[in-house]
């Protein structure tokens, strides 16, 4: 990555927000979210000129998948969206930074897309870092993320509740306390602490209403009984086994993030 992108997300992380606005007008502001929503417009289309004339030569993109691209390789692999499918970018809640020669806009990315019959929705959090040349602002850099939203509920039949409840460890006074009340499965990392729901998406298959929406499989020995769980997380497995009795508490027993 260049020092001519490298040098503006430095300073978006680290300046305060007191940016310098001699140079910052409303007609900056709108230019800048207008040329953005207009580089979403096309991608449903798969417009390669749009694209090639708002990026800079260096630029660097990377997207929600984590791969990371050249203007090269984003020109390269854009076509339009397939017959069945359409879909549409919102900006929302646009935030213009400028400081010389750079602009900063930092949004959310609300995605619909129709797939045949059937309708999606994707909300995305995004950074793009514009710099001037001559006249005209170029797209220099940008990132995004998928912002985690509570999917669709899915009905399980014949459940088996009772099979799950128990306290499973990981390490020295670190563990799930899994209990159901009513008809959910929730966990608590400690024993005075804030349930979180388990939401079932198969038999032995959870996933929590937390932040990072993590899946949790419970396994089972050969006789079937529930001896451990498999949390699933940033395409890692943390494996808690199951213990008998009581185990103690020891502060919050999340992973460090």
């Amino acid at each position: 990555m260049s020092m001519q992108i490298l040098l503006p997300l430095a300073l978006f992380a680290a300046a305060p927000r007191q940016a310098s606005t001699s140079a910052t007008t409303d007609r900056e502001n709108t230019e800048i979210v207008k040329r953005a929503q207009t580089l979403f417009d096309a991608l449903a289309p798969g417009d390669i000129a749009v694209w090639g004339e708002a990026l800079t030569e260096d630029a660097v993109l990377i997207d929600e998948f984590g791969r990371r691209q050249t203007k090269a390789e984003v020109l390269r692999d854009m076509r339009p969206l397939p017959p069945g499918f359409s879909g549409s970018i919102e900006i929302r809640q646009p935030k213009v930074h400028f400081y010389p020669q750079t602009a900063i806009l930092d949004c959310e990315m609300f995605e619909q897309e129709k797939v045949f019959e059937q309708e999606l929705i994707v909300r995305y959090l995004a950074t793009l870092v514009f710099v001037r040349q001559g006249r005209d602002w170029k797209l220099a850099a940008m990132e995004t993320v998928t912002l985690p939203t509570a999917p669709p509920r899915l009905e399980v039949r014949d459940l088996p509740l009772a099979d799950y409840p128990g306290t499973y460890t990981y390490g020295p006074g670190r563990n799930f306390i899994v209990e159901v009340e009513g008809r959910e499965l929730k966990f608590r990392t400690r024993s005075d602490g804030r349930a979180t729901s388990l939401e079932p998406l198969a038999k032995d298959v959870f996933m929590d209403a937390g932040e990072e929406r993590n899946l949790f499989l419970f396994r089972r020995d050969e006789s079937g009984r529930v001896t451990s769980i498999v949390e699933r997380r940033k395409f890692n497995d943390l494996r808690m086994r199951r213990v008998e009795g009581p185990a103690p508490d020891a502060g919050d027993a999340r992973p460090h993030q």
